[in-house]
């Protein structure tokens, strides 16, 4: 095999060099037969991407190495495992010589990674770990395969060197994920600020403001960091930090929070504190901080790990110089047999035992549309014993729809629907939304509006042929009618009640709400079924409405008006009296929450970028009767590992005593060793019925 290349990198200037000199492989003179086209191009080709152009017969040299750069650990594993079957296969017809070149390239490259931590552990914490165990492993088995003339043997350490660089591809995404997660909340947050200057505006870095410091924030547009309302008045959407369902209207001496949106308003304000205290800032050291921190069921496997470690280690160093002493056997056989433990003592069927079941279970669980960021996390949701629900977009739509139409003597609920649509058209508020959607499911022809005028915080005004239509609230409005009652009672139910007038004659009432989801009753009582010993609701919603909608749920707690920080405090307090704690939520508000949960739990479609970042499990199509099947998805994970692990254990204490017993032979050990790994494989992917 050779790499064709037609042209010289000296052909081209030195300052192009690094699209040609990429790190390239090569080994004993062995590299892939890529047949590489190379043309020499000016300044203004490389600058519009016509270098290395791709064709049927070239592969992109820069798109290769941005494969191992975004990609190092899988692209590691990948070319370790091509090798092992290329070593292999030589083996297998007899090109010893070309085996005995490629299999080392094996080691190398799929050892390097596990090696250098192995030896770090070793020489800087001063412990052992399995790291460096499978290589010692892996070069016991090499040694004796190249003593012994068996060379099959070096496959052999070949193949469990192939396994741990799996692992650590694994690994290596997992932690990417926490990178994304900090990255998408960045993006919430402005670059720059409209600063207010004595001779006109400026634009300036948030991390340059001052406390003290006017903004100006436009229509539309994003506030960039905690501040107070000098001048001005508009209703932000606030739901990206505290989850409330409405947008708030904020007038002169308001606290806005950086990241949520303005609404029609202009304002200026004055910032009161430096902008890495702003609530969005907290919110991204909150996720950073939980997902850092190590569970619990993730020390106990590493300390699990060093502990199997150092007991091998102790016990093959026992094996390798007592028994001429004690037993009377020679050295070769001494040597053989310890060579043999660590061989058969090696974890490969213990580790085997977990992933295979975990990933069977994640793709089983993405054919019903549940979707599991890890193995890790599928075994943890069926030891869920407290699920906090947030309300807003969970176990609600999180879009206000209009829920009721209660009309005045003498008029209909058309009537005051379709003049209210006619005014509410030109508005961009929520509730107005919500009124304009309805008329169109019913279909209702709108009269044109008029002189229509927003007034921010009481209502909005406008003429319908030549008549003068208000709506908004009931002091806005004028109203006292006997509807009072009936709106009274409406507002105890959590809804938002919107008073229409024609002129100085009432027109009817119009009550507004966030609605339940139609599977939310019926998956809690699902959980309470299966197990689930506590629901709680979180909420950045209002006492009222909290508690109307945990009554039609079922759901005895709740906590309202909280902000980022006060949820995870809530799981933080949930997780000292039930350990293993899910979350389930869809807003920025809640990516905190999820992280800091043993489980976090987000809704795919209404769910944010950072919620959907942030968590473990997505819901893809917002079902929430899905919950259910991924605890119970996860329960038989669970029965299935405890079982591969007993499996696997009993197949290692099983060879280890036949192997003191002197009664198997290397080929025999290698043979029981992978074999119980293929079964305990095996055996996992019975988590891939439904």
């Amino acid at each position: 095999m050779r790499t064709s290349v037609r042209s010289s990198a000296a052909d081209l200037s030195p300052h192009y060099e690094p699209f040609v000199n990429r790190r390239c492989l090569i080994y004993f003179g062995f590299t892939l037969d890529i047949d590489i086209n190379v043309k020499v191009y000016d300044a203004g080709d490389i600058l519009s991407n016509q270098i290395f152009p791709m064709t049927p017969n070239s592969i992109s040299i820069s798109r290769i190495s941005q494969l191992a750069e975004e990609h190092p650990d899988a692209v590691t594993a990948a070319l370790c495992g091509i090798l092992v079957i290329l070593g292999s296969i030589a083996l297998q017809v007899g090109w010893l010589g070309l085996a005995v070149l490629i299999l080392p390239a094996a080691y190398v490259i799929g050892g390097y990674s596990s090696t250098r931590e192995g030896l770090t552990t070793l020489f800087q914490e001063h412990e052992l770990d399995v790291d460096l165990l499978m290589i010692v492993a892996a070069l016991g088995a090499a040694g004796l395969g190249l003593w012994r003339r068996e060379y099959h043997l070096i496959v052999d350490g070949a193949v469990l060197i192939l396994i741990f660089a799996v692992s650590g591809a694994l690994e290596g995404y997992a932690m990417q994920r926490t990178e994304r997660s900090i990255r998408s909340l960045m993006s919430l947050t402005a670059d720059t600020a409209r600063v207010i200057m004595y001779d006109g505006e400026r634009l300036v870095a948030i991390d340059k403001l001052a406390i003290g410091d006017r903004l100006l924030v436009k229509p539309g547009e994003i506030i960039p960091t905690d501040a107070i309302i000098i001048e001005g008045y508009s209703n932000l959407n606030q739901a990206s930090i505290t989850g409330e369902s409405m947008p708030v209207e904020k007038v002169a001496g308001d606290e806005v929070y950086a990241g949520t949106i303005n609404g029609a308003g202009a304002l200026q304000l004055e910032v009161h504190k430096t902008p890495e205290s702003s609530l969005i800032q907290r919110v991204i050291r909150l996720v950073q901080q939980a997902q850092t921190e190590a569970p619990p069921s993730q020390q106990f496997v590493e300390k699990f790990e060093r502990g199997y470690a150092k007991l091998i280690v102790g016990l093959g160093l026992l094996l390798a110089i007592l028994p001429p002493f004690v037993l009377g056997w020679n050295w070769e056989d001494t040597i053989y047999r310890a060579l043999i433990f660590l061989v058969v003592a090696s974890p490969c069927a213990l580790m085997a035992s977990i992933m295979p079941a975990l990933l069977s279970g994640m793709a089983n669980g993405a054919k019903q549309g549940i979707l599991f960021k890890s193995g890790a996390q599928l075994e943890i949701i069926g030891k869920v014993r407290a699920i906090a629900f947030d309300k807003t977009g969970t176990l609600t739509t999180g879009k206000p729809e209009v829920i009721q139409i209660v009309p005045a003597a003498g008029y209909t609920e058309t009537e005051v629907l379709q003049l209210a649509a006619a005014i509410e058209t030109h508005s961009e508020h929520a509730i107005a939304q919500a009124i304009v959607q309805a008329a169109q499911q019913q279909q209702l022809q709108l009269s044109s509006a008029i002189d229509v005028q927003a007034k921010i915080g009481q209502g909005i005004v406008g003429k319908v042929d030549n008549q003068t239509i208000t709506i908004g609230k009931a002091d806005f409005v004028q109203a006292t009618s006997e509807l009072t009652h009936i709106s009274h009672q409406l507002q105890a139910e959590g809804k938002t009640v919107v008073w229409v007038a024609k002129g100085d004659e009432l027109l009817g009432i119009i009550a507004v709400a966030d609605t339940v989801r139609p599977e939310a009753a019926a998956t809690v009582k699902r959980l309470q079924n299966l197990g689930v010993e506590h629901i709680i609701m979180l909420t950045g919603d209002n006492e009222q409405t909290a508690q109307y909608i945990a009554r039609q749920l079922g759901i005895n707690e709740v906590y309202a008006e909280l902000l980022p920080e006060d949820k995870v405090h809530l799981i933080k307090k949930l997780q000292t009296q039930y350990q293993t704690v899910a979350m389930v939520g869809d807003g920025i508000n809640d990516a905190p929450a999820l992280a800091q949960a043993s489980v976090g739990i987000a809704m795919g479609i209404s769910g944010s970028d950072v919620a959907l970042e942030t968590a473990d499990i997505v819901l893809m199509a917002d079902k929430l009767e899905q919950l259910g099947k991924a605890i119970s998805l996860g329960r038989r994970a669970q029965n299935v590992v405890k079982q591969n692990i007993v499996f696997a254990l009993s197949c290692i204490i099983l060879l280890l005593a036949a192997n003191f017993l002197g009664s198997i032979t290397m080929p025999i050990g290698v043979i029981g060793h992978e074999g119980s790994t293929v079964l305990v494989t095996l055996s996992g992917l019975r988590l891939l019925r439904h």
